[in-house]
């Protein structure tokens, strides 16, 4: 992602993601060095700057928004770390390295992720903590940290993760597919975005457009993610490639073949541009991360 301002929002989230997890006791640093190691191995962190980006987007101190964002790269992380253990995809490669698992081996990398997943609601506990005295402050973080735990569990990640897992070597409906990818992978983008909206108090209008923008985003990184493990490399994506075939798994390119998948995503990430065209520059990191996506399956 080569945009300036979807830069700045990264390194800003870089330079602060480790500023929110909690104080570890020493006896259980083990604990705590496994969950900095993937957490610190990199990555896009699309979904954090987004949280920023909407909260830019409708004027809102994107530093105070810090906890969120961290917060939500602490949840995306703790799932990477569980989709690559033997139960789950048994990966042994992620964002160019070793898997936590193989590094902490397979209990230290559930017991990573589920500190990291608790850290994420300690984060936006605390900081809610600052405005008892503020209620309109406290509302708009109350709301946001909903979202995030609504897209993150058993109605939104967890949810198309499990369907996801039951449906493996089966022959699995268009309308299953499209639950799967909305609930895996787009839920959390929408709450990514959606959360920054809330915590900014963001009007009607921008937040209908946001949330219009965020569902077709979401669909459509779920299903270039899908045609990237079909034609991507693996140096630059970072993983193993083949791994959905392997798998047998539902995805996109194995119910709608590559090219329909090529088409519905260009369509979906199209609609994401359209709908953030009249706002200009003021919508910058929104449009840089369609135009990225577009690319990668072009």
């Amino acid at each position: 992602m080569e945009n300036k301002e979807y830069i700045y929002l990264k390194n800003l989230l870089e330079e602060h993601l480790l500023d929110f997890l909690p104080e570890v006791d020493h006896k259980s640093i083990t604990l705590y060095e496994s969950m900095c190691y993937s957490l610190s191995a990199g990555g896009k962190r699309i979904r954090p700057v987004l949280l920023l980006a909407a909260c830019d987007f409708c004027g809102y101190d994107i530093k105070q928004a810090l906890p969120y964002a961290c917060a939500m790269e602490y949840i995306q992380t703790y799932s990477l770390i569980h989709d690559d253990l033997p139960a789950m995809d048994n990966d042994d490669l992620r964002r160019g390295m070793p898997s936590n698992h193989k590094v902490y081996g397979d209990a230290m990398a559930i017991l990573a992720g589920d500190g990291l997943l608790t850290s994420a609601f300690e984060a936006m506990n605390k900081d809610m903590l600052l405005y008892f005295d503020d209620p309109d402050k406290l509302i708009c973080r109350v709301k946001a940290s909903y979202e995030i735990s609504k897209g993150a569990g058993c109605r939104g990640m967890v949810a198309g993760q499990a369907s996801d897992i039951e449906n493996e070597n089966k022959q699995c409906s268009k309308e299953m597919i499209d639950y799967i990818h909305l609930n895996k992978t787009a839920a959390l983008i929408i709450s990514a975005i959606m959360s920054g909206a809330y915590l900014s108090g963001a009007d009607d209008e921008k937040r209908r457009d946001l949330s219009i923008y965020a569902e077709c985003v979401g669909l459509a990184y779920q299903i270039v993610d899908d045609i990237l493990d079909i034609c991507g490399d693996q140096d630059e994506l970072g993983k193993k490639v083949g791994v959905d075939a392997k798998q047998n798994k539902s995805t996109y390119p194995a119910i709608y073949g590559l090219e329909e998948s090529r088409r519905r995503a260009t369509e979906l990430l199209e609609n994401a541009l359209n709908i953030m065209a009249p706002y200009y520059d003021q919508a910058e990191v929104f449009t840089a991360v369609a135009e990225y996506l577009l690319k990668q399956i072009k």
